[in-house]
């Protein structure tokens, strides 16, 4: 999957689960074109973060983690992907782009809606 398709893959991923999920939320209108004008250019900007913690640090944990990940048969995968997105939370807090992660639960749910929408948005665009 390339980078931009990766990266519009994400900002839908993430769009889903702060529509869904509470304690994943955007800061700003909650309805009409001015949420969509007020939310559109931070959605990307945590898809960018999102993806870049996702291409640079997630590889690194997987490697230091196979040993509890073999030992939960893959379930500690859930654990990484939760503690990317809570990273990403954070790494967007820092940079003031009104998106937050409140708790562990929210983002390991949140992951799992993100990973469901981006393989969704893979089969339907495919891979080049």
């Amino acid at each position: 999957m390339g980078f931009l398709l990766k990266l519009l893959a994400y900002a839908a991923g993430l769009a889903v689960a702060a529509w869904l999920l509470a304690d994943i939320r955007f800061t700003g209108p909650s309805n009409g074109s001015a949420e969509v004008q007020e939310k559109l250019l931070p959605l990307l900007g945590v898809a960018l973060i999102l993806t870049l913690v996702n291409t640079f640090i997630r590889p690194v944990l997987k490697v230091l983690s196979f040993p509890i990940t073999l030992l939960t048969l893959g379930l500690f995968l859930l654990v990484i992907n939760g503690l990317m997105l809570l990273l990403a939370g954070r790494i967007a807090e820092a940079f003031d782009l009104g998106f937050t992660v409140d708790g562990f639960l929210a983002a390991v749910i949140g992951a799992i809606i993100v990973t469901i929408v981006t393989w969704g948005v893979d089969a339907v665009v495919g891979d080049e």
